[in-house]
C-alpha cells in the first residue's frame, strides 16, 4: 500500500514538475529551481490522494522509464500550450521593434536566457500581468487536477486529432502576433508612404536618414496609445486557455 501511494505521488510529481517547467511565470529564470521543486512536491501531495489508483505497476526499470516519459510528456505539453500566447507576445514585440526602428535596442530579459527587443519585453510583462490578474494560474492547476479523470497515470495516448489541434494552436501564434502588432505596422506603413512622397517632392532631402527619428517617435507614441488594445487582444486569447487545455486532455485520453 505504501509503495503504491509513493508511486502515485511520484508520477503526479513528474507530471506537475514538467508542467511548471514550461508554464509561464513559474518557468522564468527569476523563479529558483528549489522553489519549483517545492511547489511541485506540495502540489503533488495535494493532488495524489485524488488520483485514480495505478493499475498494473511496472515490473522493471524500462517500464518505470516509460511511465516517467509519458507523465513528463503530458505535463510538458500542457505547460507548453500555456506559453503559446506569450510566444505570440514576444513575436509581436519583435515585429514592432523592426517597424519602429528599435530592433537593435535589445535588452537583457530577466524572464529568459536571451536578449529581447524592448517592445517584446513590455508585451511579455503585459501578458504576465493579465495572466495573473485573470487567475489563470489557478485555472491551469485546476485543469491539471482534472486531467487525471480523463488521462490516468500512464494512460496517455497519441491521436491524429491531438496532432492537428496542437499544430492549429501553434500556427495561431502568428495570427495573434499580427493582430497585436497591426496598429504599429499600419503607422509604419503610413510613415513610409509620407516620406516616399516627400522624397519625390524634395529630391535633396535624405529621406532614409530623416525618417529614423520620426519613425521611432511616432512608433513609441503609438505603442503607448495602443497598449490597452494589445492587452485586450492578449486577454481574449488567454481566456481561452482553460478550454484549450481541457480539449487537449480529452485528445490524450485512452480510447
Amino acid at each position: 500500500m505504501i509503495a503504491e501511494t509513493f508511486i502515485a505521488w511520484l508520477m503526479v510529481f513528474v507530471r506537475l514538475s514538467a508542467l511548471l517547467l514550461a508554464m509561464p511565470v513559474f518557468s522564468v529564470l527569476n523563479v529558483p529551481v528549489p522553489v519549483r521543486v517545492a511547489l511541485a512536491a506540495i502540489g503533488s501531495f495535494l493532488v495524489a490522494p485524488l488520483v485514480p489508483p495505478l493499475g498494473a505497476q511496472p515490473a522493471d526499470v524500462i517500464g518505470f522509464a516509460r511511465l516517467f516519459f509519458v507523465e513528463a510528456s503530458v505535463g510538458f505539453l500542457l505547460g507548453s500550450l500555456c506559453r503559446l500566447v506569450f510566444y505570440a507576445a514576444e513575436l509581436a514585440g519583435g515585429i514592432i521593434a523592426n517597424d519602429i526602428g528599435l530592433s537593435l535596442s535589445t535588452a537583457f530579459n530577466p524572464l529568459g536566457p536571451n536578449s529581447t527587443p524592448l517592445p517584446g519585453i513590455i508585451l511579455f510583462w503585459l501578458a504576465t500581468v493579465i495572466f495573473l490578474t485573470l487567475d489563470l494560474h489557478h485555472w491551469v492547476l485546476h485543469a491539471f487536477q482534472n486531467s487525471y479523470a480523463l488521462v490516468p497515470i500512464g494512460g496517455a495516448t497519441l491521436r491524429a486529432e491531438l496532432l492537428r489541434d496542437v499544430v492549429a494552436q501553434t500556427s495561431r501564434i502568428f495570427v495573434i502576433a499580427l493582430q497585436i502588432a497591426a496598429p504599429l505596422m499600419a503607422v509604419s506603413f503610413l510613415i513610409t508612404i509620407i516620406f516616399a512622397i516627400l522624397g519625390r517632392a524634395v529630391p535633396q532631402m535624405n529621406v532614409f536618414q530623416e525618417s529614423f527619428a520620426i519613425r521611432t517617435l511616432v512608433g513609441l507614441f503609438s505603442l503607448g496609445m495602443t497598449c490597452t488594445l494589445m492587452g485586450q487582444h492578449l486577454a481574449n486569447y488567454l481566456r481561452r486557455l482553460p478550454d484549450d487545455l481541457v480539449r487537449v486532455v480529452r485528445f490524450l485520453a485512452p480510447g
